[in-house]
Formats: structure tokens, C-alpha cells, sequence
């Protein structure tokens, strides 16, 4: 017994499936549905917590805002409070925008008691950019007291637990009120429900100039912003910053309902996905479109007849840094790009004289060593050391931070300036991934193993694949932790040519089921009459030549790719 509540043991049985990646659990729905299911993760989780554990901590919770989300606050904070920990902070209705979530969590993280390292943790219910409602995906995530994912070993620790646990803890609360702002008191446990929006403008105040960018939009009066929340969770941060804050119009953002099923839709902010965007961009003449995923922290940036690349974002962002006041106050300590993600941004680290790092998502060690400022994955995912998370509203204040400052040097800015001007100063790489959603696991691993193979006997360098197109190095790309020395095998297979042009294989593991087989083609361009091709056809032989290396068609049976970016 516990002052406010009663604890019970509830005997259970261990799941074998429950390994979680740096993207936390991501199953179906019904799986998480089932008896035990989600209180099993949830203690395993609170059990594999580093020192000194869940007894006194504090964890911030919220997601997506997806389906199942509300039923599984109500599960964590029962479990909380069985195994001592001393609150939750949680978003009203359960809804907190990952990049909201890092930056609630370090800010508790840093004004929490001395000693307790946990007191600013985050247990996130986001399947991120995947599907939701009844039949689709679920997911839930651990963040440690940075705010960034929790590192492999410690997912490898909650997987443990998971496949021995014979009981967990749950406490009798009652059902809380996630609606309304306020605190809830049970005993010595509370559950704060905080306003989701509101801790997370005001750090994008601290990092942007609004007041040049509101003067950007008074003097470009005739400028159009568009921004599509795709009814995730940044819907409501989309239409305080650009509405309330920047004073546009109210039909400046689209799809800003946060619904438990998006709408039917894929929140996946891509040229596939996002087309109710796209077709508005170009039918309405919109000079500024811009979309986010489902939790927030991917982005898209269009234009009428632009498109931008997101490795050609990152490197724009990197390149105009000293346009952004953050940058401005900490100076620019290190880029680094996932290694599918195009080279351009290495061309920028170069040019700046910076460090620079080509690794797979875990960049948190970097950013707190104090080497690393900002990174981006071609995945539609950028940031920086701002929090632990990459951040899709924050890439979008970006690139409007940056269209103010160069419009008052040029006036009549356009995306499409800044990129033509960017590829005079570093050259283009051209850049598209084709994804082939939902094939054969057991084909789609059968052509990784062959490829493997054919590197592990070094029958592949020298090759030569047509279109001027010999292979100088073949290897499956490891990344070294530079900070901890901790290393992540496999990561892709990755196929450079002699002119450097790259051909990237992955089998990715976002999905609920089946497999998603990943290629990434990349050729570097430096003639600028070459500058404005389309870049299918500017990479049509190489990406020729990569479908026939792997025979990737026929280990999928697929002709053609369910997403090109």
C-alpha cells in the first residue's frame, strides 16, 4: 500500500518479440492490444532504466497523438507509480511532438534534484511517420536525461528483461483527465498535464530572429506559406508559430486537427505522401510549402516548381548558419550527415573548415561532447544540438530564417535562389532513394546476403557496370562512435564508383511488417550547364546499374518503387 493507492503484482508471460530499436517498439495496434502486452514493455523499460532507476524519477510522456495513445498513458502511469516513480509530465490529451518531448526532458533534466540523473526521462508513444488507427502501427519509445533516444545498450538491457519477465507492477489510480491542464495528486505521485505547445515556441523564439522574419513576410506581403501538419501532432505548433506568432493568414496551415488515424493518411511528409500539398503548392502558386510527419520531427520543403532535396537541405541550413541567431551565439562546432544521406553537406564542413562525421542516427554523444551543431538525414530528418532529436518545425523556422536574411541582401528571395546559388558555390549532388515497402523479408535479406558476399570476396571492386561506372570500394558501412567507441555493424551496403558516384542497399526496420528494402543513388555534378537536369535523368545510369548489381527487381518481384524521393 502507498499513500493515495494500492500496488499489485500481476503475474504475466514473456513476449519474444519485443526488441526495441533507437525508434523505439513499433508494432500493430493489436499487438500491443493484447493482455500484458504493453504493461510488459513498459515495466521493462522502468526495470532497465540506468542507476539509479525508476524510484524517484520523473518522465515526460505524450506522442503522436495516434490511436491506443490515451489508453496507453493511462497503463504507463499506473506501472509508474507502482515502481516508485515520483511523476509524469504529460501532454494534454497525451499529445507531445517528439522534439517538444527532448526539449521538455532536458529542460526537467536540468532543474531536477541533485543526484537523481533520471529525474528527466520520456517514455514517447509515436510510431513516427508509419500509419495509425485501429488496423495500422503503434509504438513506443525510451528517451534518456539528454532527450535522445536510449543507446543501444540500453535497448538491448529493455529486450532482456522483456524475454524473462514473469510479473509486473501496477498501482490502482483511477482514469486521469488528460484534457485538462493541471496537476494530479496521488499520494506521492503526481501527473502534471502541461501544455504541449507552449515550452517548445518559446525555445524556437530563443534559436530564430521572428521579429526579420515577420518583417520578411510584411514586406513580401504577397509571399504564400503553406504548412501541412498531415494531422499528426504539429498541427497545433504549426498554427501558433505561423499564425499567432508570425500573424499569417489562418488558412496558412492545412491538416492542423491531430487525429488518431491522420485522416486516413500516410504521415510521411515526401512527394508520395504529402501530394495534397504538393498539388496545392504548384495549383495555388505557393512560394513556401512545408509539411511535417506524424510526431515532428521530419520535414519537407517545397516551392512552386522547387523541390528540396534533404540532403540539399541540411547543407543549405549548415551553409547559412550565421544567419541563424542560435549559431550566431554558439558558433558552428561540427556536421554530420547519415551515411545514405547525400555528400553535399561534406562539401559545406570543408568550406567552413569544420568537423565532420558520416554515422547512422546516433549523433546525441557528439552534440554533448560539444563537437557536433547540426546533422540530417536524407530520410527527411534534420536538427541540431538545440535537443536530442532531430526537429521538422525547426528545419522549417530555418529555412525561413534564412529566406529573410537573404532577401534583404537580393529582394524577391525564392527557395529556388538560394539552392542555384548554393550549387554555384559547392556543385550539385544529385540525390533519389527508391523504396520498395512491405516485399519479402526473407527474399529482400537473401539479396543483402548476396551482395555481402560478393564484398566479403572482393569480387566486386573493379567492376565495370557500363556509363563509365567501375566500382572502386565495396563495404558494409560500420559506424565508430567517436566519443564511446561503440559500434554499429551493418548499417548498408554500401557500393562507391570511381568517379563517386554511391549506390547505398538497406533493409530498413521501420515498418510493422514485411520489409522495406531501401536504395540510394548519389552522382556529384560540378558543371553548372549540368545544374538544372531533372535528377532521375541526371542519375538514370546509376541507378541502372545499381538495379542490375543487386537484381534487386527480381529478389522483390517489384518493377518499379512504392516511394521515390
Amino acid at each position: 500500500m502507498s499513500a493515495g493507492f494500492s500496488i499489485s503484482t500481476v503475474p504475466t508471460r514473456a513476449f519474444p518479440d519485443q526488441k526495441p530499436g533507437t525508434s523505439g517498439l513499433r508494432k500493430r495496434v493489436r499487438v500491443f492490444q493484447q493482455e500484458h502486452y504493453t504493461a510488459n514493455f513498459v515495466q521493462s523499460i522502468l526495470s532497465a532504466m540506468p542507476t539509479p532507476g525508476a524510484q524517484g524519477s520523473t518522465l515526460v510522456v505524450g506522442g503522436d497523438g495516434r490511436y491506443y495513445g490515451q489508453e496507453a498513458v493511462q497503463i504507463i502511469a499506473r506501472i509508474a507509480a507502482a515502481n516508485g516513480v515520483h511523476a509524469l509530465i504529460v501532454g494534454r490529451n497525451g499529445i507531445l511532438s517528439t522534439p517538444a518531448a527532448s526539449n521538455l526532458i532536458r529542460k526537467r533534466h536540468a532543474t531536477g534534484k541533485p543526484g537523481l540523473t533520471n529525474d528527466g526521462c520520456g517514455i514517447l508513444l509515436t510510431a513516427s511517420h508509419n500509419p495509425g488507427g485501429p488496423e495500422n502501427d503503434f509504438g513506443i519509445k525510451y528517451n534518456v536525461s539528454n532527450g535522445g533516444p536510449a543507446p543501444e545498450q540500453v535497448t538491448d538491457n529493455i529486450y532482456a528483461i522483456s524475454k524473462s519477465l514473469t510479473e509486473y507492477r501496477m498501482a490502482d489510480l483511477p482514469t486521469i483527465d488528460l484534457s485538462t491542464i493541471g496537476l494530479h495528486k496521488f499520494g506521492t505521485f503526481t501527473v502534471e498535464i502541461v501544455d504541449p505547445v507552449e515550452d517548445y515556441v518559446a525555445m524556437m523564439k530563443e534559436i530564430f530572429d521572428f521579429d526579420r522574419i515577420r518583417a520578411f513576410l510584411d514586406r513580401r506581403h504577397n509571399f504564400k506559406l503553406l504548412f501541412d501538419g498531415m494531422h499528426g501532432v504539429t498541427g497545433p505548433y504549426g498554427e501558433h508559430i505561423f499564425i499567432k506568432e508570425l500573424g499569417l493568414p489562418s488558412d496558412s496551415v492545412m491538416n492542423s486537427k491531430p487525429l488518431e488515424d491522420f485522416g486516413g493518411g500516410h504521415p510521411d511528409p515526401n512527394l508520395t505522401y504529402a501530394h495534397e500539398l504538393v498539388e496545392r503548392v504548384e495549383r495555388d502558386g505557393i512560394d513556401f510549402g512545408a509539411a511535417s510527419d506524424g510526431d515532428g520531427d521530419r520535414n519537407m520543403i517545397i516551392g512552386k516548381g522547387t523541390f528540396v532535396n534533404p540532403s540539399d537541405s541540411v547543407a543549405v541550413i549548415a551553409a547559412h548558419a550565421d544567419s541563424i541567431p542560435y549559431f550566431q551565439r554558439t558558433g558552428l562546432k561540427g556536421l554530420a550527415r547519415s551515411m545514405p544521406t547525400s555528400q553535399s553537406l561534406d562539401r559545406v564542413a570543408k568550406a567552413r573548415g569544420v568537423e565532420f562525421f558520416e554515422g547512422w542516427k546516433f549523433f546525441g554523444n557528439l552534440m554533448d561532447a560539444g563537437r557536433l551543431s547540426i546533422c540530417g538525414e536524407e530520410s527527411f530528418g534534420t536538427g541540431s544540438d538545440h535537443i536530442r532529436e532531430k526537429d521538422g518545425l525547426w528545419a522549417v523556422l530555418a529555412w525561413l530564417n534564412i529566406l529573410a536574411v537573404e532577401d534583404e541582401k537580393k529582394p524577391d528571395a525564392t527557395l529556388q535562389n538560394i539552392l542555384d546559388e548554393h550549387y554555384k558555390q559547392f556543385g550539385r549532388n544529385y540525390f533519389t532513394r527508391y523504396d520498395y515497402e512491405e516485399v519479402d523479408g526473407q527474399r529482400a535479406a537473401e539479396m543483402v546476403q548476396r551482395l555481402r558476399g560478393q564484398i566479403s570476396t572482393n569480387e566486386l571492386v573493379g567492376a565495370d557496370l557500363g556509363s563509365g561506372l567501375r566500382i572502386k570500394t565495396a563495404d558494409d558501412f560500420a559506424y565508430v562512435d567517436p566519443i564511446d567507441g561503440s559500434v554499429s555493424k551493418q548499417q548498408g551496403i554500401r557500393i562507391i564508383f570511381e568517379d563517386g558516384s554511391r549506390v547505398i542497399y538497406r533493409l530498413s526496420g521501420t515498418g510493422s511488417q514485411g520489409a522495406t528494402v531501401r536504395l540510394y543513388v548519389e552522382r556529384y555534378e560540378s558543371d553548372p550547364a549540368r545544374f538544372a537536369l531533372d535528377a532521375q535523368e541526371a542519375l538514370r545510369p546509376v541507378v541502372q546499374a545499381a538495379l542490375a548489381l543487386s537484381q534487386l527487381p527480381q529478389y522483390t518481384g517489384r518493377d518499379r518503387p512504392t516511394v521515390i524521393t
